[in-house]
């Protein structure tokens, strides 16, 4: 039911490079018929087109050409026409990208597969497990999920009341890598999707928004304001300086076991 309520929300005003992985091709060309009713759609083909760009394949059919429309709907192309203002038409062969490798993983995608899918994507990655995947593609997962590891031998992996079964009974999904006797897990479950904080507005006083403008607002930055222990006072004179306001500490090294060693005190008493 969300699904279907996002797609008839997006507009190619709305459309972002993220949100485009949420429609699929007869989306795509609602949205452009849409569109050239508003008048938008020839002043901002271009940007349109590259947001489009970024989920779906397309190729741009100059002419009515039947042959190469079947052939492009034989490799699971959608074949469409659209208006560009009153007189200009265009065709499009649009595609929606396919997620087979762990390469084809972006930060806009990411949350628009499912966790076996991924892992059926990790898998496919010469079965090395989640330390063959470099730290740009595991940024990229751990943005849209939760992730992670555990290695054991074969007998220990199922065993009962173990980590496994802690996270499957938890939600999340399993890819396990064989590696000699010993059996890598994966476990991945997509994150919750998280509201960013708006900042909240006193709507009582929003009629007061001119009187408030021209007020004066004193503003006090106490931060890097010194405490009253560490302020520093004028230089004192050196002529107020006498061995009994004067003092300062210094390791000298030794310590009490150093009998040769003399104490700041008996040194100024000797002056």
């Amino acid at each position: 039911m969300k699904e279907e309520t996002t797609k008839k929300a997006l507009s190619l005003k709305t459309l972002t490079k993220s949100t485009v992985w949420d429609v699929q091709e007869n989306d795509i060309f609602r949205m452009l018929e849409t569109a050239d009713k508003d008048g938008e759609l020839k002043e901002n083909l271009r940007h349109i087109a590259d947001i489009i760009r970024s989920a779906f394949m397309i190729e741009e059919i100059k002419e009515d050409n039947k042959a190469l429309n079947e052939k492009y709907a034989k490799q699971g192309y959608k074949v469409g026409t659209f208006k560009l203002g009153e007189d200009a038409k265009m065709t499009w062969a649009i595609k929606k990208r396919p997620i087979t490798r762990v390469t084809d993983l972006t930060y806009e995608n990411i949350r628009h597969i499912t966790a076996a899918k991924l892992l059926e994507v990790i898998d496919r990655n010469f079965g090395g497990g989640w330390d063959s995947l470099s730290q740009s593609i595991q940024d990229i997962i751990e943005s849209g999920f939760d992730i992670s590891t555990t290695t054991l031998p074969k007998d220990r992996l199922h065993k009962k009341g173990g980590m496994y079964e802690k996270k499957v009974a938890d939600g999340f999904e399993v890819l396990e890598v064989a590696k000699g006797t010993w059996v890598e897990a994966i476990f991945a479950k997509l994150k919750p999707e998280t509201l960013k904080p708006r900042m909240k507005f006193d709507e009582s006083r929003l009629g007061d928004e001119e009187e408030d403008d021209d007020a004066d607002v004193e503003i006090i930055d106490d931060y890097n304001k010194p405490d009253e222990d560490d302020m520093v006072l004028d230089e004192p004179n050196d002529d107020d300086i006498t061995e009994d306001n004067y003092r300062t500490t210094f390791d000298l090294g030794g310590g009490d076991d150093d009998e040769d060693a003399e104490s700041l005190s008996d040194f100024i008493a000797d002056e």
